[in-house]
């Protein structure tokens, strides 16, 4: 193999982790640089001691998610107020807490390996264990799964069956053998490893792409807005009208089957939205009263005494579990959001005191329903999200365990606008279009300042607006009946099936270590 100077292992881990966060929004073109990135990891993982394994792998990883979410910044300084050092120290705190997973991931590695080809079991094990711990502890952080960056790559062909973190197991476990293969004696041993990687993911790809476990369920049109407003003026007295006026003027002026407005497309509570605008929202009440119209409109639900949540609101002729009780007066659907975000959306025990340092109004919502009804229109089941909650498709899953009341339709509405203009917007269209891939259904994006979209069941972007303009997109979009694998593990048992395989795998090697001591065997060469 090359020679390297170990000194310079954390330095260049370092790098390496933070590059491949170009993969997490330029999927089509960088997929394959997270496969050489941790082919590097491993590859270093091989020389080292468990402690030095564990600062190899927490550099790569605090240099990867503070490359990927440095947006945060935007969020704690510009928009919460807080001085720029604390706001660096707050991103830099989080990315290296996350990190603290995969470093106890290679310590493990570093202590069970035994150079032998079942070290790719392990090390696909221990990364999967990682995500999970990254992915659901303290109501988890999963963003940049390592998954996402390979929506494009042969792999998403397994989303359907495996989900993300699946996915992100075996491009661990395929740049590990990679790397096996390569320190393989023998020029043929390169030759192969070069030759068969691509050859078995475009095997798979071909066996497995054309699988489909959904149906159509017909078409409806639809109009998404993208409102534009900056974070800086979404709360502004002085603009709020005008705004406001443009929203309800493009709802009521499309024709659309399904019109979809962003996350607090409307910002304020009723009681405020009644003061600012009086009858604005009886207006769209009666509009959205006539058969073959329908909105789905953010908006925070509730008050200051009783509390508030983070919502959707439907409007139409005969929303889900709800009936109009005046034929002029449209019937109103209900989503309040389930997974909310720690700090933005709800205080964590004990950082109350943060909290109160940032300027962010709306700060301790209420959680919803965790098995929210659909939104019926146009014969389409349609399941909003909110934001942050399309990264959870374990929770989505939840929905569709009785298929004949599945969501045909995902609607998520977001405001990304926290984050300025940075590479949040294409982050989360990507995660958006891994969710399509494995759920095989569509997926509507109406947003505050990108990216508003229409994704097909195959995870392919048909319809977008340019980001940071205001504008209507307006699609007809296929629902699809029917479940896949994931949808349907997934739906019944959350990412137990994914931790109890991992943690197997663990069992079976601490059992044969121990064993091969009892009996004084020797490792493999």
């Amino acid at each position: 193999m090359i020679a390297w100077p170990h000194r310079l292992d954390p330095l260049w881990l370092a790098a390496a982790g933070a590059v491949q966060t170009l993969a997490f929004v330029h999927t089509e073109a960088a997929w394959p640089l997270p496969l050489l990135t941790l082919g590097l990891l491993f590859w270093r993982l091989e020389q080292a001691t468990p402690r030095r394994a564990a600062l190899l792998g927490w550099c790569y990883g605090t240099a990867w998610l503070c490359a990927g979410v440095w947006w945060l910044f935007i969020s704690l300084h510009r928009y919460g107020g807080l001085p720029a050092w604390m706001a660096a120290l707050a991103v830099l705190a989080l990315s290296a807490a996350l990190s603290l997973y995969l470093a106890a991931a290679c310590a493990g590695y570093a202590g069970w390996r035994r150079g032998a080809a079942s070290d790719v079991a392990l090390f696909m094990a221990l990364w999967l264990l990682n995500e999970l711990a990254r992915g659901i502890i303290f109501t988890g952080f999963p963003w940049l799964a390592a998954g996402y960056s390979q929506v494009d790559s042969p792999l998403a062909a397994l989303a359907p069956w495996l989900g993300v973190y699946g996915v992100g197991a075996l491009m661990a476990g395929a740049a590990a053998a990679g790397v096996l293969l390569l320190r393989s004696r023998g020029r043929r041993w390169h030759a192969l490893a070069i030759l068969l990687a691509p050859c078995v993911l475009a095997a798979v790809h071909g066996a497995l792409a054309p699988a489909g476990f959904s149906r159509p369920a017909g078409e409806i049109s639809v109009a998404l807005l993208q409102t534009n407003v900056s974070q800086d003026d979404k709360f502004a007295a002085d603009r709020m009208p005008a705004t406001l006026e443009w929203l309800g003027r493009e709802m009521m002026a499309t024709d659309a089957e399904l019109t979809v407005a962003p996350e607090t497309a409307v910002p304020l509570l009723p009681h405020q939205l009644e003061q600012l605008a009086p009858g604005y929202w009886q207006a769209l009440r009666r509009h959205f009263s006539k058969p073959g119209r329908a909105v789905l409109i953010g908006v925070p639900l509730g008050d200051f005494e009783g509390g508030y949540t983070n919502s959707v609101s439907g409007l139409s002729a005969a929303g889900s579990g709800a009936t109009a009780t005046e034929t002029s007066v449209a019937a109103e659907y209900r989503y309040d959001k389930t997974h909310l975000v720690p700090f933005g959306e709800f205080i964590p025990t004990g950082f109350r005191w943060f909290t109160e340092m940032m300027n962010i109004p709306l700060g301790d919502f209420l959680r919803g329903s965790a098995n929210p009804p659909s939104f019926n229109v146009g014969g389409q089941r349609v399941a909003p999200n909110i934001c942050y909650e399309d990264l959870f498709g374990e929770e989505l899953a939840r929905r569709f365990t009785d298929a004949a009341v599945a969501p045909t339709v995902f609607a998520n509405v977001s405001n990304i606008a926290w984050f300025g203009r940075s590479i949040a917007i294409g982050q989360h269209l990507q995660i958006s279009r891994f969710r399509t891939l494995e759920f095989q259904r569509p997926m509507l994006r109406s947003t505050n300042t990108g990216a508003t979209a229409v994704i097909d069941h195959r995870g392919r972007v048909s319809a977008l607006l340019e980001p940071h303009t205001r504008g209507v997109l307006q699609a007809r979009v296929q629902g699809r009946d029917g479940i896949t694998p994931y949808v349907w593990w997934a739906g019944r048992t959350g990412l137990w099936p994914l931790a109890l395989a991992a943690a197997a795998v663990l069992l079976h090697r601490a059992w044969s270590t121990r064993r091969r001591q009892a009996t004084g065997a020797a490792s493999p060469p």
